[in-house]
Formats: C-alpha cells, sequence, structure tokens
C-alpha cells in the first residue's frame, strides 16, 4: 500500500489544527476536503496521491467560484460571503497560481511541442496544459488563451 500523500497528510494536519483551535468553521471546510478524498478512495479502491487529491481540491474550488458568482447574481451576498469563507481555507492547499506570463509561455510551448496549427488541434494542446497547470490556473481561461492562439 503507497505512503499517504503529502497533501493529504497536510489535510489531516490542518483538521487537527483545526479542532485544537476549535474553528468550526475551518474544521467543517477541511472535514467536507477528506470526506471528499475518503469517498473517491473508497469508489476506486485506492488510496490517491497528491495528484488525485489536487483533482478533489480543484473540483471544489470550481464549486465554490462558481456558487459564489451565482449568490452574487442573485443578490445573496451572505451566502457568497459562506463560499468565499471556504474558498479561503481550500486556497491555503492549492498550488501557488500560475502568473499570466508563465500561462501564456506554456500555452506557447504546448502548441509549439504538439505541432498544433488550428482549432481542431485543441484537443491535444489542453491535453498536454491538464496536467502542467492543475490547481494553479482556471481550466477555462486556459481553454480560452489557446483558443485565441490558435484562432490567429
Amino acid at each position: 500500500m503507497a505512503a499517504a500523500s503529502d497533501l493529504k497528510h497536510r489535510l489531516q494536519q490542518a483538521v487537527k489544527d483545526a479542532m485544537r483551535a476549535k474553528d468550526k468553521t475551518r474544521l467543517g471546510v477541511l472535514r467536507m476536503v477528506t470526506a471528499a478524498v475518503k469517498q473517491r478512495e473508497v469508489d476506486e479502491r485506492t488510496e490517491l496521491d497528491d495528484a488525485q487529491v489536487l483533482e478533489v481540491l480543484t473540483r471544489m474550488v470550481k464549486q465554490r467560484r462558481e456558487s459564489i458568482a451565482q449568490y452574487r447574481d442573485a443578490g445573496r451576498d451572505d451566502l457568497a460571503a459562506v463560499e468565499e469563507a471556504e474558498l479561503e481555507v481550500l486556497a491555503e492547499f492549492m498550488p501557488q497560481p500560475l502568473s499570466e506570463q508563465e500561462l501564456d509561455a506554456l500555452v506557447a510551448q504546448a502548441i509549439s511541442d504538439t505541432g498544433a496549427e488550428g482549432m481542431q488541434d485543441m484537443g491535444r494542446v489542453m491535453g498536454q496544459l491538464k496536467s502542467q497547470v492543475q490547481g494553479r490556473a482556471d481550466m477555462g481561461a486556459v481553454s480560452k488563451m489557446v483558443k485565441a492562439r490558435l484562432a490567429s
């Protein structure tokens, strides 16, 4: 059996710290994350590595961002604030986001590496970029950047 991932260990330690600090909000978010990780492990009958735990976190971050936008549009700032607090806790476990320049360089490199010449090659470019930018950039923004490059 593989050793637990560093990210999973950090999450478990953060749960213990939140319990000691009696920080109910933080504890709730961390328990939600560990439950999602555990659920995926049970479903797949495997222990998740850092990349897979990061996938779970990335999905949760995306859900929070979408919820915040929907709540803001509906004028429910109270609910948006709750989601933002959860997002803040999740962000602590995400890797450092890529700058616009770093992302632009990765997109250019992926297009060059795959020999992409048009929109029909977008899938190959995105496939190569996914592992490089996961958790460090919004895939929607990456997709727009790739489309803009391939269209020109």
